[in-house]
């Protein structure tokens, strides 16, 4: 098969799942699939801003916010702005109950609720070490996805107040909140038509609950071995851990490099 685009999730498959850095093997892969011509994209739940040691590899398409922000160099090929009213009222009533919200537009934002779930959710999630700037006029602003963090108890009383939007839980203690439904294959789709590619000429590389639907998507769907075990499932190869250069792997065991 002669695939002509491939999509990488950031944390946990370009980058390392244990200290976050890059290969070289990885930079050198990235760079091969440049130069034979294939269409290089990020897909990560990061917001475009926290993409600019993705973009010095050469990637110049970017899916974000799990897929409700896609950008091609300086043009928006999708996005899926959240309504300002429901913006508002859901931040209000995160911080009547003292909940963690994050914010995305090009940028990444807070509430200003924070305590050590929501760190390691931080770290586990974006690679963050510092807590994100906040933004107390955020419903002005053209938000993309909202993020909730908390338990399933906590999470029924959002649902019982919001019961117009649904509360997608992709990570132990964060859920996306969504007003119209948003994934990474949805972007896909769209990033697809736009260069004109079937999605049988794909290849998707991701580690988490967030990349399923993406591997089931595409032509060829690769896990990283430090996977969760459900994505494991849906593969269609699971490669060596992103700490072991699993990207360059699998990519020369299927010729693509």
């Amino acid at each position: 098969m002669a695939y002509k685009i491939i999509f990488f999730d950031i944390d946990g498959t370009i980058t390392n799942h244990e200290d976050g850095s890059i290969s070289s093997k990885t930079k050198e892969a990235i760079k091969a699939l440049k130069s034979k011509g294939l269409r290089v994209v990020a897909a990560t739940g990061r917001p475009l801003s926290m993409c600019n040691e993705i973009r010095e590899l050469g990637i110049d398409t970017f899916i974000t916010a799990n897929g409700a922000y896609v950008k091609h160099d300086d043009k928006v090929i999708h996005k899926v702005p959240m309504d300002k009213k429901i913006v508002q009222e859901v931040v209000e009533f995160a911080k009547a109950e003292n909940r963690g919200l994050s914010f995305y537009s090009e940028d990444f934002y807070m509430n200003g609720i924070n305590d050590i779930h929501i760190f390691r959710a931080l770290k586990d999630t974006l690679s963050l070490n510092d807590y994100p700037k906040i933004n107390e006029l955020i419903f002005k602003e053209e938000i993309y996805l909202m993020c909730l963090f908390a338990d399933d108890e906590m999470v029924e009383k959002f649902i019982h107040k919001f019961p117009h939007l649904s509360f997608r839980r992709w990570h132990p203690f964060v859920l996306n909140v969504l007003q119209e439904d948003i994934s990474k294959s949805l972007a896909i789709i769209k990033t697809l038509e736009y260069f004109n590619i079937n999605k049988s000429e794909a290849i998707a590389f991701g580690d988490g609950e967030n990349d399923i639907d993406m591997l089931e998507l595409v032509g060829l769907g690769i896990a990283m071995g430090n996977g969760t075990d459900s994505l494991k499932k849906a593969a269609d190869f699971v490669t060596h851990n992103s700490s072991e250069d699993g990207i360059a792997y699998a990519l020369k065991k299927f010729g693509v490099i």
